[in-house]
């Protein structure tokens, strides 16, 4: 059972906790660049591969990864300077828009900024300064890219996922979280109960209910917070996920039948459990019983 670190560990002092904030802030901005960018990489890589094999000629030859070409509005083609990327402060003093063509900004960029500078105050907060903390820094920072990821794609990248996955058994080889052979076997039943649901709902339906990378993903919270806090993710994702389709039926007119994507609400579930984890599998095992 994952230990609960507010039981065991003194709180960072407030010092650190700010720098984590400040941290956090900078490192939101170049996640709004992991966002945006790797989907489309993996689209170039996917369109210059299924060319390579019709003989034709890659159609994506430039350089492009998360540091190169350097960001622009895709509206105009505006570099964009080292003064126009300060976090939130040049959302707020371009007034959401363009310096060169005025074409607005999303304001999702600040909000993915100001979510990462307050959940990496929250982690330091609560795990402290040292390697847990840092650690839990590397887990939040891959759970926010994944969820908007799949928000705007459908897609839980390998790249993603997979660096994820064993992180979280490597981390565990000292029982950093959980004792390694729970993290083995959470990485295992997460794949392993997801991958059987999907199979049921398909021969039942003829439909997919999901993607493999929802597995993938279950199966790297696993390994980070061990297999017994399997079904508290998996209870905490439904509930996310219901309250959020349903508040997308009655508020946006969503139809029922558009697909929403799983994987944010595993990832919410699996920041819980790593929070909040232990007092709600005690309190759910005692409604059960």
């Amino acid at each position: 059972m994952l230990q609960n670190p507010l039981l065991f560990a003194a709180p960072a002092d407030l010092a650190a906790t700010l720098l984590a904030a400040l941290f956090g802030l900078l490192f939101g901005s170049f996640l709004n660049v992991v966002i945006y960018r790797i989907p489309k990489m993996m689209q170039r890589e996917s369109d210059n591969y299924v060319a390579a094999e019709s003989g034709k000629e890659p159609p994506h030859t430039e350089r492009f990864n998360l540091m190169t070409p350097r960001s622009a509005c895709p509206h105009c083609g505006h570099q964009i300077t080292a003064m126009e990327n300060i976090p939130v402060l040049s959302y707020l003093v371009l007034r959401g828009k363009c310096r060169q063509c005025k074409a607005p900004i999303s304001a999702r960029y600040p909000a993915v900024e100001l979510l990462t500078a307050a959940l990496s105050a929250v982690m330091v907060w609560k795990f402290g300064s040292g390697w847990t903390g840092l650690a839990t820094l590397l887990f939040l920072y891959t759970l926010i890219a994944l969820t908007f990821i799949d928000a705007d794609t459908q897609l839980l990248p390998d790249d993603l996922t997979y660096p994820l996955l064993w992180g979280g058994l490597l981390l565990n080889l000292n029982g950093m979280f959980v004792p390694l052979n729970e993290a083995v076997i959470g990485a295992a039943a997460g794949y392993l109960i997801l991958w059987t649901i999907y199979w049921i709902f398909k021969l039942l339906t003829g439909k997919e209910g999901m993607g493999y990378g929802d597995f993938k993903l279950l199966a790297a919270l696993g390994a980070w917070l061990g297999w017994t806090m399997l079904p508290t993710i998996i209870l905490l994702s439904s509930v996310v996920g219901a309250i959020v389709g349903i508040g997308l039926i009655v508020f946006t007119k969503r139809g029922r039948n558009n697909p929403i994507p799983f994987g944010p609400y595993l990832a919410a579930a699996g920041l819980i459990a790593l929070l909040f984890g232990t007092p709600i599998a005690s309190m759910t095992s005692r409604l059960v019983g």
